[in-house]
């Protein structure tokens, strides 16, 4: 459809960092399995050597945490040598949101003020995807989209009246999908379940093509995206690190 052409952008300009990302992890876990394989202490199973108990570790734990908490350690040096969980990520020029990032959380919540509408976007873990395009030009626009990383977001845009209009939609790299909308109330949101009307796409071409224009005036256009689909890689890899120092912290009280 015509209106696909909305919003397009290059496809391959997040590619390296969803795969940076995958690989980061991937070699970490690799890691953690060699040293699970290394230092496996089964209950009940005589020990094959003398195995000290790691310094600073009670005798009294058994061995299984010891075992836990050594690959926790190893994985936790493995993210800590990855490069993403302490970049920070500079908003481009004319970035017209404010972020609110809350550590240990999975979703970020940007917002502004837009003619004295107040915008908020909800957005969330990126969905990675390192496959490579197969070059088929006759792939169709779903194939297409489900090689691609994405993020979803949610965009609603209030005027003060107690009313908003909600978009639920899906960011790739080279294009913004919505996927429905509907007018909610403040007062009632979370108790009843608003109508979202028809299928976005089986909405006429020229109100698919207008909503797209109205998100896009609002800010939600592929360079916010972009920056977004690495700021939550980022996030992402910072996020793994703090899980797994919580985690350690539990096993050792």
């Amino acid at each position: 459809m015509a209106f696909s052409s909305i919003l397009r952008r290059s496809a391959s300009s997040l590619a390296p960092f969803a795969a940076r990302a995958l690989r980061s992890r991937r070699s970490c876990h690799s890691a953690v399995f060699a040293a699970l394989n290394q230092s496996r202490i089964v209950a009940g199973e005589p020990r094959r050597g003398p195995l000290p108990p790691p310094r600073g570790y009670s005798t009294k734990r058994p061995g299984s945490d010891e075992s836990l908490l050594r690959v926790l350690e190893s994985e936790i040096q493995c993210a800590e040598e990855a490069d993403d969980h302490d970049r920070v990520e500079d908003a481009p020029g004319g970035f017209p949101f404010e972020i609110e990032d809350k550590p240990g959380f999975q979703t970020i919540t940007l917002s502004r003020e837009y003619q004295g509408e107040e915008i908020k976007v909800e957005v969330s873990m990126p969905d990675l995807v390192t496959g490579e395009d197969d070059g088929d030009d006759n792939q169709d626009d779903d194939d297409e989209k489900a090689s691609q990383s994405s993020i979803p977001l949610v965009v609603s845009v209030a005027k003060g009246n107690g009313q908003f209009v909600e978009f639920c939609c899906t960011a790739y790299p080279d294009e913004i999908v919505i996927d429905s909308l509907a007018v909610k109330n403040a007062e009632n949101a979370e108790d009843q379940i608003a109508y979202e009307g028809p299928d976005f796409q089986d909405l006429d071409e020229n109100l698919q093509k207008a909503f797209h224009k109205y998100l896009e005036i609002r800010g939600i256009k592929p360079s916010t995206t972009n920056f977004l689909h690495e700021y939550m890689i980022n996030k992402d890899s910072r996020e793994y690190l703090m899980w797994l120092k919580n985690l350690k912290k539990f096993v050792e009280a």
